[in-house]
């Protein structure tokens, strides 16, 4: 079985340093600080592909692109590769990826595995859609700060189970979205997602997270939204800090607190006083004492997502600083039905993170209604 493997290295780059996204903004990431996401993350679904190797009915054959873009890792791992034939700049490029889609799939690559995020999805779209790519299967290893279309699964070992089923002939295709946010627009906290079409895919729904959904603009969400900040205010610690997570359903608390809220971006409220657009290096710096620290966050519509998309600026060491049990989930009724699966989910990039937060967290649903949500 003939396996393609492409990363983006600088792909989630901008996450934790609070840009939103990485796309235009590579040398602004680096000057802050970041660090590559996605060859750690390719690492992490090579690792897992090869502990059920043995159980794979077919040998599978790997092949990659050159240097940064799958080439280094496989050498990290326990598979050789075969390297295509494609030309890849230093810093790689959107015109990088699609040619090397075209060159894996001229190897005869029917199964592409990309570590990237929604930008790198959309560049495997364009390359797909110029040349015809239509029998090429396409699944998605999330590495990068959104990942709002529905070709992704859940985390690396996701996609390791994924090309197990795909080998054994079990899994059939599907369509997935392929959707993106205006980076510049969320830069200046506003929100333009946009789809852009479909890619093909294995057909494993509870391997992948789905596709973002907007939450409804209703009367009645919006009243269970003001009913849940109110409960949150009034059980607020006079002296706590609270991490403040993206989305309309936290901003209603700042709305409460008559502070200002980044729609988009993680902000921190202490006493009164409300730092904006805080990445992970200011709130480990502004934050005195963690164990009066809480962080609220509300899952994002229909995938469940808790961590790991869009709000990387809350990392697993900031997590685990404040603990599972000071964290408030708050999610209306109406956006809780609508996740699929009916249980939240967490990719931190940290797999004993990840842990800590698997099992039951409380969730708000309301004013004074509180509900236990598994956490897988």
């Amino acid at each position: 079985m003939m396996l393609g493997l492409l990363v983006n290295p600088i792909a989630g780059m901008g996450g934790r340093v609070g840009l939103k996204g990485t796309d235009g903004v590579v040398e602004e990431a680096i000057r802050r600080g970041a660090e590559p996401v996605a060859p750690g993350r390719g690492l992490e679904f090579l690792a897992a592909l090869a502990r059920i190797a043995s159980v794979i009915p077919v040998k599978l054959d790997i092949v990659t692109c050159p240097g940064e873009m799958g080439e280094r890792i496989t050498k990290e791992s326990e598979f050789e590769a075969r390297i295509v034939d494609v030309p890849v700049a230093k810093d790689t490029q959107a015109k990088d990826t699609r040619e090397c889609v075209v060159a894996l799939y001229k190897t005869g690559v029917r199964l592409l595995v990309f570590v990237g995020g929604d930008g790198t999805a959309r560049d495997i779209l364009d390359a797909v859609t110029a040349h015809d790519l239509d029998d090429l299967m396409i699944l998605g290893v999330p590495s990068g700060v959104k990942m709002y279309s529905g070709i992704f699964v859940i985390n690396p070992s996701d996609a390791a189970e994924v090309v197990r089923l795909v080998s054994e002939g079990t899994a059939t295709s599907a369509e997935f979205e392929v959707m993106d946010a205006d980076e510049e627009a969320i830069r200046e906290d506003r929100f333009i997602i946009r789809l852009y079409g479909y890619l093909k895919g294995p057909a494993v729904p509870a391997r992948f997270q789905g596709a973002k959904q907007a939450s409804p603009e209703t009367t009645d969400e919006q009243e269970a939204q003001e009913a849940i900040a109110r409960y949150v205010v009034e059980s607020m610690e006079e002296e706590g800090t609270y991490v403040l997570g993206p989305g309309t359903t936290v901003k209603t608390v700042a709305d409460l607190l008559e502070v200002k809220k980044t729609t988009l971006g993680v902000d921190l409220y202490h006493k009164g006083e409300i730092h904006n657009d805080v990445n992970e290096e200011m709130i480990l710096n502004l934050v005195d004492v963690f164990e009066e620290a809480w962080i609220i966050v509300s899952p994002i519509g229909h995938q469940g997502m808790l961590f790991g998309r869009g709000n990387q600026q809350i990392s697993p060491s900031i997590i685990e600083r404040v603990g599972k049990d000071q964290i408030l989930v708050i999610c209306t009724p109406a956006k809780l039905r609508g996740i699929e699966g009916g249980t939240l989910k967490v990719d931190t990039g940290d797999q004993n993170v990840d842990e800590l937060l698997r099992g039951f967290i409380r969730v708000i649903t309301d004013y004074n209604e509180i509900r236990l949500i598994k956490v897988t």
